[in-house]
Parts: structure tokens; sequence; C-alpha cells
């Protein structure tokens, strides 16, 4: 019951973070402190659009992904977790949000706010352990997992492509799992309008198995589409 007023307490919180109860990570510091805690934890970072109003700094006309997506086509050759360059880059992009890239040091499982926060409830109630956990306001909740990584074996794994790609992901409002070939926003992030990208539990916390997730996950995604039809889980794979 402990454990369960802990994530209730979480859930509570406001989204930017503070209070007595808050993350170390999610409520204070500056936003050099949080990139660099990031990084420091493992997650490597490249540079990414910015809201420019209620545009996208790329200004790529009907941006499919407003400010959420990295400068250069080069990210995943780019990402480093390096704090020297990290530092270089908020130094010259000030502007930047940044991402992620996943598949290589930590996946992401990636699903609707409601369920997220549903599942976190079921989770501490278990008691299991949940790694960090990040809010992209206002719909999405993000939970940061050990990598499924690149087998010896070639066929015991699919790009994220095969589930979903960055730049389709509105066709699939269900459960995203973020591997090889695919990124997230790190936060602090800012999006168009009030929306923003925070941590609800940070970088710091170990990354659990994905496994360890899924299941809940699902079923909480899964118990929310039915309850909303306009929002069904699409049928995809999603893990082996």
């Amino acid at each position: 019951m402990e454990r369960k007023g802990r994530f209730s307490q979480w859930l509570r919180r406001p989204r930017g973070g503070s209070g007595a109860d808050a993350d170390p990570a999610g409520a204070g510091g500056s936003r050099e402190d949080l990139l660099l805690a990031a990084a420091g934890a493992g997650f490597p970072l490249a540079p990414a659009a910015h809201p420019a109003g209620y545009r996208c700094s790329c200004e790529r006309v009907g941006c499919p992904t407003p400010a959420r997506h990295p400068l250069s086509f080069g990210w995943q050759t780019q990402a480093t977790t390096d704090p020297e360059r990290v530092t270089r880059w908020l130094h010259t992009q000030p502007d930047a949000n940044f991402i992620t890239a996943t598949g290589i040091n930590h996946d992401v499982l990636d699903v609707p706010v409601d369920a997220g926060r549903h599942a976190l409830e079921r989770l501490g109630a278990a008691g299991v352990e949940v790694g960090p956990v990040a809010t992209c306001s206002p719909d999405r909740m993000l939970f940061f997992t050990a990598t499924r990584g690149t087998p010896d074996d070639e066929d015991e794994w699919w790009p994220c492509e095969l589930d979903c790609h960055p730049e389709t992901m509105d066709e699939h409002p269900g459960l995203r799992w973020h591997c090889r070939g695919s990124y997230v926003l790190v936060p602090p992030a800012r999006l168009p309008g009030d929306g923003h990208v925070g941590w609800l539990l940070g970088p710091e916390r170990p990354l659990p198995d994905p496994l360890t997730l899924l299941e809940t996950l699902t079923d909480a995604c899964a118990l929310f589409a039915s309850e909303d039809p306009e929002h069904e889980t699409a049928a995809w794979p999603i893990g082996r």
C-alpha cells in the first residue's frame, strides 16, 4: 500500500515537477543540468527542432512532427553521451530541443497518457519497479527501458519501422515500441503551443527489462481503447 501511495503522489503532482515528493531530475535543475543528467545516464542525444510560435523551426511546410524531429539526417551517428559535445550544442543552439536515439542503450515504450497513469498505479500496487518515465503533454507517456539491442541472430529483432516510424506515429495511437532506428524527445523539451516534455521519474533510475512492463502497458492501452472507440489500438507486433 505504501508503494501504491508513492505512485499516486507522483501522478498527482504538477507535470512540470515541484514539491517535496517530486523526482529530483524532473523538479529542479537547469535545462543544461537535466540534459547532461540524461547523457550521463547513457541516453545518446542529438539536437532537434524547436517551436517557432505554433510552427516548427525547420520551416518545412506542413512539418508532420513540429519540434519533435532531429535537425540532422545523420542523427543516428550524431547521437552521443559525450558531455562536452552536448554542452557545446547547448551553447551554440540554445533553443533546440533534443532527441535520444533508441535501440542503442535503451528503448522506449510510448503509450497514451491515461493508459500510462493507469499502468503506473497497477505496477506500483504490484511492487514492480519502473525506470525513467516522461510525460509528453498533452497526450503521451514514455517508459524508458533496457534495449532489446542487436541479437547475434538478426532474425530476432526488427527495426522500429515495423511498429511505427517517428513520422507516422499518429497512425498508431496505442502502444509504440521505440527501438532500433527510432528516437523520442528527451526532457526538457518544448512543443508548439503549451506542450512540453518533462520527467515524471528521472533518468537516474535503473532501466527495467521491457518485458516486465509490457503486459501491464498493453492491457492498459486495450482498456482505454475500448472506452474510446475512435482511438483503437492498432494491431501490430510489439515484442518477441
